[in-house]
């Protein structure tokens, strides 16, 4: 069953075209790594994937969109902002429910997180606002994720703790990713980015670290 489709996209700047005309079809079930150089388009390609009208897609965008004057907690509660009444978020944002933090504790202790429960976003490291970003996006919960390059902050291993967590809560995602590794290891699909157009679309299964490395 189609997720997300792109038929004959295309994307410019003024007079320059940046994207396309390109095709691409996201199955309900698959996970779709991008890949390719900084400037290929992957993050063009991804905002024409989504669309905020639809409650069932959860986003991790590039510059992460917190609000760095709130808290940890509450910058994570925006990921269900949309299921509850305009009276319930208020009352929320004055004196958080123990229930919305007895939910979203254990989010934050997976990715590392727990004892930046109520600091300001803004006081945050890079790493751990854009942990941030990914904890809201695993709050959401949504049908679909779309996701520019949650890990390019982060280490190794804590790098891998956080693909684990998204794609064990997703099932249905596109993942705007750098690192090869990670593609390959996370994604059940691979399509590589260059010069606006997709040069490469196979399963992950077939690929290896040198089929991609024409794409940098």
């Amino acid at each position: 069953m189609e997720a997300l489709a792109l038929r004959d996209a295309r994307a410019s700047y003024g007079e320059t075209a940046v994207l396309g005309p390109l095709t691409l079809t996201i199955r309900r079930g698959e996970r779709v790594a991008l890949v390719g150089r900084s400037g290929a388009g992957k993050s063009t390609l991804l905002s024409l994937l989504y669309n905020p009208a639809r409650r069932d897609l959860a986003l991790v965008p590039q510059d992460l969109g917190l609000v760095q004057t709130l808290s940890v907690f509450h910058n994570v509660y925006m990921g269900r902002l949309a299921e509850h009444g305009t009276a319930y978020n208020l009352a929320n944002l004055i004196r958080p429910f123990r229930r919305e933090v007895d939910a979203i504790r254990p989010l934050l202790a997976r990715l590392g997180m727990a004892d930046q429960l109520w600091s300001r976003a803004g006081e945050l490291s890079g790493g751990q606002r854009q942990r941030v970003a990914v904890a809201r996006a695993l709050f959401q919960n949504a049908g679909v994720l779309l996701a520019d390059e949650p890990v390019s902050a982060l280490d190794g291993p804590l790098a891998v703790t956080v693909m684990e967590a998204l794609t064990e809560t997703y099932d249905t995602a596109v993942l705007g990713l750098h690192d090869i590794d990670l593609a390959l290891r996370f994604a059940h699909r691979v399509v590589g980015i260059r010069d606006g157009g997709i040069a490469l679309d196979e399963p992950a299964a077939r690929l290896g670290k040198a089929d991609l490395n024409d794409l940098y």
